[in-house]
């Protein structure tokens, strides 16, 4: 771990999980609540010789001026030093210029699980007081306190980890010193075939090394083919 990089306080991230939380348990949806979401950035090794504090903001703010959220990010390399990234995490939600109230007109009665339900009676032991970790709003208290906006759904469009796939490209193209090194966005559709990257103790290892092996072997066909001036349309049938 090089380096850390947040947009704002960690207390933002702290309201927002329970914000999601609170909205999740709402939509009564199975599953996991999404609190945030993640990008691994991968970046040329040569991405060394910059400071890890200056290249982790730059690249972090980058995103935060292009989609207006808060970011919290990390710089890594593995064990090897082979695979310099970024983990970058960002929020789907803002805070609200003005949080929205909801002010109890009666009192409300909670349970531990924080239901509410409709009368005290609900929440008293047999001895007559109310049991551990159950609550009461009395009237005139807020009950809910709405901090943040909606989720973005520009984060759930199908096109969008396409589009910060390119983004990214270019900053960090911009960054690369040597012509060599500078990257291109994996185009679906085209001729060219997509390697996989194989995580940490995955089963299906040895198939995922041979498989990236045989499509490495066509990617330098395609390579060859397209220097020899045959075209993109005929590649494609025979891919």
């Amino acid at each position: 771990l090089y380096a850390v990089y947040e947009t704002t306080d960690r207390k933002f991230w702290t309201e927002l999980a329970k914000c999601n939380q609170a909205e999740f348990k709402k939509s009564g949806t199975e599953g996991k609540c999404i609190e945030a979401r993640e990008f691994i950035i991968a970046l040329p090794e040569s991405f060394v010789d910059y400071p890890p504090d200056g290249l982790l903001k730059y690249m972090t703010d980058k995103f935060k001026s292009r989609y207006g959220v808060d970011c919290i990010a990390a710089l890594h390399h593995n064990k090897r030093k082979t695979n310099y990234h970024i983990h970058l995490i960002f929020a789907e939600r803002n805070y609200l210029d003005e949080p929205i109230e909801k002010i109890a007109t009666r009192n409300m009665f909670y349970d531990e699980k924080g239901n509410h339900v409709r009368t005290k009676k609900e929440i008293l032991d047999e001895n007559g007081t109310i049991r551990k970790r159950c609550k009461v709003i009395k009237k005139g208290e807020v009950y809910e306190r709405q901090m943040f906006t909606i989720k973005d759904a520009r984060f759930k469009q199908e096109h969008f980890l396409d589009e910060v796939k390119v983004f990214y490209t270019d900053v960090i193209n911009g960054l690369v010193k040597d012509e060599k090194e500078k990257l291109s966005a994996f185009k679906r559709g085209d001729v060219y075939l997509a390697t996989k990257k194989i995580g940490k103790n995955n089963p299906k290892a040895d198939k995922i090394t041979l498989n990236n092996k045989v499509i490495q072997d066509w990617n330098r066909t395609v390579d060859h083919a397209l220097v020899s001036g045959m075209e993109r349309k005929e590649i494609l049938k025979v891919k």
